[in-house]
């Protein structure tokens, strides 16, 4: 595909796709805020041995040229057929989308992703997205751009909006994201009362996760996610071993003080896992990671304890629980932990809060006490563009059917 101006290239060959992934790289050189993502996070993604989505599904990536032959921009489209009968109408994914301020490229790059989409049966596209799971690089950052992003968050320049909003993009929804500063934030003293009256009931408690028993943590994590997350519009359940693959993979970053974990009579209810933000520590790396860059990394980490914010990467309460004050009983062992003088965190962040999910944005906002600085925007780009377009469905609002 090609316009007068621009050439689409597929990528197909080591130094094309070398181009695609050091493309950011000369587009946010100079910007602080902006971290250089692990070449080996992003090409996960891409590589079937590795991503199990290919079992169902397919993705292609692209390079869009200048005449001169330079890296203008590029995008990945991908699709997995189980994901997407999960929607309204069979749905597949744009991502890893980049462009300069070019109305033109990005057309040329959002056309490519959808013909080539609904040659394969789709009907709308989802961007950007990842080709994995919804905790990495999914959605447009539109406000907070003055923040540094977390670990595998999306960060991009402003004008984004307009290239995604200009070619027919709809905002299917928004992710919130929120900051608890050690210094400066204080928690409503309804959390306090809230988990005493919940200890008031026997059978329940609250505790850190137990690293030498990590299967029994991944299965209680999966029992709350497929309570607390399956209700969501295109989320399927988790299986055993994509919790436990989960867990090993987050092992080594683990801070054990900050995973949390809740019971009533021995049955799990609740979870709240953070681990240090990465971004605070892999920008210097450009994007490699060898056996210096884990060494530095470990060195960092564990040694000089250096990282100075948390990210909270999960949190999750089975429905049937909601309301009882389980929430506010976690989050009083996070504010004990963060009122100790000996730790090296400052910064709490929770990212990935919904606007489907109201209960949680108001748990956050008014017993957290914590602050919104951060949105993004998960986009809908429906192929019919004579069908009615309907917003992500509310948690606990039960699926469309055809």
């Amino acid at each position: 595909m090609k316009s007068q101006k621009y050439l689409l290239q597929e990528v197909a060959a080591p130094q094309t796709e070398r181009e695609w992934l050091d493309f950011p790289k000369k587009l946010y050189k100079g910007n602080p805020n902006w971290v250089c993502p692990l070449d080996d996070d992003v090409r996960e993604v891409f590589d079937p041995a590795r991503n199990e989505l290919f079992a169902g599904g397919e993705a292609v990536r692209w390079v869009a040229r200048d005449a001169s032959g330079e890296v203008v921009g590029r995008i990945a489209a991908f699709y997995n057929r189980e994901k997407a009968a999960l929607e309204e109408q069979p749905t597949g994914g744009c991502g890893f989308f980049e462009a300069v301020d070019c109305q033109e490229v990005a057309d040329m790059l959002f056309d490519a992703a959808r013909m080539w989409l609904a040659s394969r049966g789709m009907e709308a596209m989802d961007g950007p997205i990842n080709f994995g799971q919804r905790r990495d690089w999914w959605g447009l950052l539109v406000e907070g751009y003055e923040f540094q992003p977390l670990y595998k968050n999306p960060y991009n320049a402003p004008y984004y909006k307009e290239l995604f909003e200009n070619y027919g993009f709809k905002n299917y929804f928004n992710q919130h994201s929120f900051i608890w500063r050690k210094d400066a934030s204080e928690a409503n003293k309804q959390i306090f009362a809230r988990a005493e009256h919940l200890y008031a009931t026997p059978g329940y408690r609250v505790e850190n996760i137990d690293m030498h028993n990590l299967e029994e943590a991944a299965e209680s994590f999966r029992v709350v996610y497929n309570r607390a997350w399956a209700l969501f519009s295109g989320v399927k359940p988790m299986t055993q071993s994509e919790a436990l693959a989960m867990m090993r993979a987050i092992k080594p970053v683990i801070d054990p003080d900050i995973v949390f974990f809740a019971y009533y009579n021995e049955e799990p209810i609740g979870f709240f896992v953070t681990v240090p933000d990465l971004n605070r520590l892999i920008g210097k790396f450009r994007g490699k990671f060898g056996l210096w860059q884990k060494l530095r990394l470990m060195w960092d980490l564990k040694v000089r304890k250096s990282c100075d914010r948390i990210f909270g990467i999960i949190f999750g309460i089975a429905p049937e629980f909601h309301g009882k004050g389980v929430e506010s009983a976690i989050m009083v062992e996070y504010w004990k932990y963060m009122e100790r003088k000996d730790i090296p965190y400052k910064t709490l962040e929770l990212a990935w809060i919904g606007d489907f999910n109201p209960v949680m944005n108001r748990m956050i906002e008014t017993y957290v006490c914590a602050s919104r600085h951060k949105i993004h925007t998960t986009y809908r780009y429906l192929f019919d563009r004579e069908k009615e377009f309907h917003r992500c469905p509310r948690l606990g609002m039960k699926k469309r059917q055809e």
